[in-house]
């Protein structure tokens, strides 16, 4: 293994965290350095606050899991202490061999137990859960009466007319919203927030009205789409008294959280996978406020794109381990798929990185959509579902790149073209950063981007965000 500092910051709570790891290095807070012969293993003392250094150390024997343990009280993991070593080891400091700590040997024992345990049942057929029925019928009972109080309130702003949000209270709406979080309505009650931020910029911000007038409406329709469904759907469960998770996206939009072992049980792994990430971004959502990391991948076995989610609760942030840009092949044993349809989300328990070899570059711009006319088909089928994201991720072969006029516009082996636009409210510009790409994007590349339907022409248009090529990926974002 060669440890880079790439990994070290993968690693990373938090940019702030693995900064104060690297001062901590330069200033030379670390004393009596050793590691194992192997090499697995290194650790050292942290002089610390108190009188008391701090023991810490890092084992590598997973190169890419590696098991940071520490005395210091930190409830960042990894600390700023194991971070800290981890920067003594990239600048070569000189570590002393030595036989492992006890206290690490009896660790080490213990996880390699755990995990031989883990390894023992994942080839056997998983224990059924017992299932409190009584707790899972009164959850499912309060659903369906928070269901019938967000359908009242929905269907009186409708009949209203949203031109009543402007004498509206907002607070109507948080209340709601909060009591529907206590009927474990998590994804309405993010729909009401949402409704009564609209409220207040419809009330504050008069020359963005017509944008909260429409941002409402959208919510509403798949408030609606999501309350019919949701109810037939939970009825059908009480009815048949089964509690268990199913393959259903209803699941995820009422509020539901899906584990591992669920989505195995569901059938929804897919073994030994291998990804490249294409694209990467951050935003706030300020109806949860939380900040979303979304990852952008390319699923080599079919060229499905995916997309990794975390979601760091602003009130948390510093104790929730940042996402960043991947490079390079991802590979994992096991990648588990959630319910859905268009850009799926995914998550693996593990993985290794490792370069893109040559050929295996030269041959992501083949696994692009046949052309324009199977993309926009595959759009307008994924957008129309009112539960679904208004844009869809895809890799379009390309013909050309260029503009008519002052438009920026992508034309397909074919000769189809579609007009390249920022999508509205995301925040960056990268249509005009490809524009001042330094050199012209060859024929036979793709770029990948999401296409989305931009109500101010009503039309459907691509965000680009990187351009593939037989030799590179260039990401116009992170």
């Amino acid at each position: 293994m060669t440890l880079t500092e790439q990994m070290i910051l993968l690693q990373a709570p938090n940019p702030a965290a693995a900064e104060n790891g690297r001062k901590l290095s330069k200033k030379g807070s670390f004393s009596l350095r050793c590691q194992t012969q192997d090499g697995g293993l290194y650790w050292a003392q942290c002089a610390g606050s108190g009188k008391t250094p701090y023991r810490v150390s890092i084992d590598w024997t997973v190169p890419e899991a590696p098991v940071c343990r520490c005395s210091c009280p930190s409830r960042q993991f990894p600390c700023k202490h194991a971070l800290g070593l981890m920067f003594e080891q990239l600048a070569g400091k000189p570590f002393e061999t030595a036989e492992i700590p006890q206290d690490i040997a009896e660790k080490r024992a213990k996880q390699a137990a755990r995990a031989a345990k883990k390894e023992e049942s994942a080839g056997s057929p998983p224990k059924p859960k017992r299932v409190n029925a009584a707790a899972q019928k009164k959850k499912l009972t309060k659903q369906l009466e928070g269901l019938e109080r967000a359908e009242q309130m929905a269907d009186d702003l409708l009949a209203a007319g949203l031109g009543a949000l402007a004498g509206s209270s907002a607070q109507t709406y948080d209340k709601l919203a909060k009591d529907l979080g206590s009927c474990y309505l998590t994804g309405p009650q993010a729909a009401f927030t949402r409704i009564a931020l609209a409220v207040r910029t419809v009330q504050k911000e008069p020359d963005r009205a017509d944008t909260a007038y429409g941002e409402a409406l959208r919510i509403l329709v798949a408030l609606r789409s999501t309350i019919k469904k949701a109810r037939v759907f939970l009825q059908s469960k009480l009815e048949a008294g089964n509690f268990a998770p199913e393959d259903s996206t209803l699941f995820e939009a009422l509020g539901g959280v899906w584990k591992l072992e669920d989505l195995r049980a569901a059938g929804s792994v897919q073994e030994n996978a291998q990804l490249v990430q294409l694209s990467f971004d951050v935003s706030f959502d300020e109806a949860k406020k939380e900040y979303v990391e979304r990852g952008w991948w390319l699923n080599l076995e079919g060229g499905d794109i995916l997309q990794t989610l975390n979601l760091r609760p602003a009130k948390a942030l510093k104790h929730v381990k940042g996402d960043d840009s991947r490079f390079g092949l991802l590979e994992t044993p096991a990648l588990y798929l959630y319910p859905g349809e268009g850009n799926r989300r995914c998550r693996w328990e593990t993985a290794s990185a490792r370069p893109l070899a040559a050929e295996e570059q030269a041959a992501l711009p083949a696994l692009a959509q046949p052309g324009l006319a199977a993309a926009v088909k595959l759009t307008k089928g994924s957008i129309k579902n009112a539960l679904a994201p208004k844009f869809l991720g895809l890799l379009l072969p390309v013909g050309r790149l260029g503009t008519v006029g002052d438009t920026a516009v992508l034309e397909d082996p074919a000769g189809a073209r579609i007009v390249l636009r920022d999508r509205p409210g995301a925040g960056n510009c990268c249509t005009a950063r490809l524009a001042a790409l330094p050199r012209e994007v060859p024929a036979g590349s793709a770029l990948f981007g999401l296409m989305f339907y931009d109500e101010r022409d009503r039309s459907l248009c691509l965000h680009p965000y990187s351009v593939v090529t037989r030799s590179e990926i260039l990401r116009l974002e992170y």
